[in-house]
């Protein structure tokens, strides 16, 4: 499968604060340049495998209850969600190209 069929270009679904989103099987962009950054696509590449592995409904469930309470925990939206552990893995990994093909099984665990 190649991700770049999949690319949806929007400035009106994301925030000003976003760049990229996965949700499976599109990445949405707000700027189609984006395309060629190869570490915004590696990232929301982990994201949609997470996503297959959670079977979509559990993953945004966990996502959105994690958010939660991180952010009773940091009292800080941005804070949250870099301490989530989806984000925390994408974001350790992202530039690592090959990390997808060697990610253990449900690997954002260990980012808890």
């Amino acid at each position: 499968m190649y991700f770049s069929e999949m690319l949806i270009f929007s400035k009106i679904f994301l925030s000003s604060r976003f760049n990229a989103m996965a949700i499976w099987p599109f990445i949405i962009l707000n700027d189609k340049k984006l395309k060629y950054d190869k570490i915004i696509l590696n990232h929301e590449k982990i994201h949609l495998k997470q996503q297959i592995e959670m079977l979509l409904v559990f993953f945004f469930i966990w996502y959105v209850i994690e958010f939660i309470v991180r952010l009773l925990i940091c009292r800080s939206w941005i804070k949250a969600y870099y301490s989530i552990s989806f984000e925390k893995e994408a974001y350790e990994n992202e530039q690592n190209l090959t990390y997808i093909r060697q990610r253990n099984f449900w690997n954002f665990l260990k980012y808890l």
